[in-house]
């Protein structure tokens, strides 16, 4: 059953399986952290019990190679919801589309049901949709967050650079994560602080070393302390009278309504400013879930998030997207490339109580699952990226298994290879491990023997070789 946005785990369910809701804790702090808003627990019930599993979009069953797949070709209408009740072998199929007024007619389905081997009825499935992945090449390079979260700066990013340099390729990218802003929400300028000279110049230092310039944003969140906020809390998402909560993070955010026309305004000069002024080549946009938590009386919830993909392509232009935090069928065709799982952990499965809250949470055990179990979009609907691997061995929790396990998973599945460590401190067995990821991205006969803690095997330089995932 896929799950709703990227960070969504959505593992190939057994017999007994279920899809879990918010972990047990009291409604009180479970609104007050806005842990609901990140996936679908608002407008999909979550019954109890074992065999009872959900989803939206699309789903497949499999048993060996056979796939049977049912899945919608058009989500603007609402959210295809399917739920499956093993005790009774039914599958049931909803439309998200509560509240909406038609005025007549309503074209409520428009469904596809395919049988045969995986590749089969998922070329068939996207040939029916119509959709191409608006690129076929493959990037490989850095991503500032995992080493040093938002603790950048010029100074950092000089340091980082230096140590890709020599050892990323020539168009490869180096993405500047979260923490070059002065605020989420705050996109027009740089942390002077962090930034002195600006982010144009970072731009212009990054490619002076011959690698594509990325920049991270979250177009439609703002925190409570953001300028953008203060100044304009009426541009945001309302509920029930006030602005409505997008999630935790930064101390808690919220989301700019896309229908005011001074947001689009506002967003019209972010983009001309981070593309055309700064000259970044890739943006990586994070948190898109924000844009369309509810709908109204005459779109949907989903036809919503299909307006406001279309709005970012828009403004993006021809400059690269890298989706993240959004539900998938939404960014199909508009992004470039797009996370398929959830943030990493530093660790393998997070926090004991980090474990208990969400389906959405940081899990480099969880990211892996998820890079497998919707590893038919990567070449269909975009290329997709797995998140980050690490072979680093300080500011860590991995071992070296698990480490070689996201990064052969990442390579085999994805058309993003990134890492976020200080390349110049790799030893000379990790230079030589990530030229080996970079060829892994040729293997051949690649398969997934295991429906429940997969089994991968890949040949490589005419040798089968086997990854079990714990």
């Amino acid at each position: 059953m896929n799950g709703y946005q990227t960070w969504t785990y959505c593992p190939e369910y057994g017999r007994l399986g279920s899809t879990p809701d918010v972990g047990p804790m009291p409604e009180l702090l479970v609104r007050g952290l806005g842990i609901r808003s990140y996936g679908d627990y608002d407008f999909v019930p979550y019954p109890k019990g074992r065999g009872q599993t959900h989803g939206e979009s699309w789903c497949y069953f499999r048993e060996g190679e056979s796939f049977r797949l049912f899945a919608s070709l058009d989500e603007r209408p609402g959210y295809t919801l399917f739920s499956f009740d093993t005790s009774s072998g039914v599958l049931s199929i909803q439309r998200d589309c509560k509240g909406l007024k038609c005025g007549g007619n309503y074209h409520v389905f428009d469904l596809f049901f395919a049988a045969g081997g995986e590749n089969e009825v998922f070329d068939a499935w996207f040939r029916a949709l119509g959709v191409k992945p608006r690129t076929e090449r493959p990037i490989a390079g850095y991503c500032s967050w995992y080493n040093r979260y938002q603790k950048i700066s010029a100074e950092t990013i000089r340091n980082d650079l230096r140590g890709c340099a020599g050892q990323l390729a020539p168009g490869d990218l180096f993405q500047i994560d979260d923490g070059w802003e002065p605020r989420v929400g705050d996109w027009l300028a740089a942390d002077r602080k962090k930034f002195p000279e600006g982010m144009r110049a970072a731009a212009d230092a990054i490619h002076q070393k011959g690698f594509q310039a990325g920049l991270w944003l979250a177009p439609f969140a703002a925190q409570r302390s953001s300028r953008l906020f203060r100044e304009h809390p009426n541009w945001f998402l309302q509920k029930n009278g006030r602005p409505w909560l997008a999630g935790i993070g930064w101390g808690g955010f919220y989301a700019l309504d896309i229908d005011k026309p001074q947001v689009i305004d506002y967003l019209e000069r972010v983009f001309s400013r981070v593309l055309e002024d700064w000259d970044y080549d890739l943006v990586k946009l994070d948190f898109l879930y924000a844009a369309a938590p509810f709908g109204r009386s005459t779109e949907t919830r989903a036809g919503r998030m299909i307006r406001a993909m279309e709005l970012l392509r828009r403004l993006c232009g021809e400059k690269k997207i890298l989706g993240c935090g959004v539900p998938l069928m939404p960014a199909f065709g508009l992004a470039d490339y797009c996370r398929v799982g959830c943030d990493v952990s530093l660790d393998w499965d997070n926090t004991p109580l980090m474990r208990r809250t969400n389906r959405e949470r940081p899990s480099t055990r969880q990211a892996i699952g998820n890079t497998i179990y919707r590893r038919q979009l990567n070449g269909r609907a975009f290329l997709s990226d797995p998140d980050v691997f690490f072979l680093r061995e300080e500011n860590l929790k991995l071992s070296k298994e698990q480490k070689r396990t996201l990064a052969e998973v990442n390579a085999l599945f994805g058309g993003v290879l990134l890492h976020s460590d200080d390349m110049s401190r790799w030893s000379g067995e990790a230079r030589d491990f990530y030229q080996r990821l970079l060829r892994l991205r040729d293997a051949e006969q690649i398969r997934v023997h295991s429906q429940y803690g997969p089994a991968v095997s890949y040949v490589l330089d005419g040798r089968e070789e086997t990854l079990y995932i714990e």
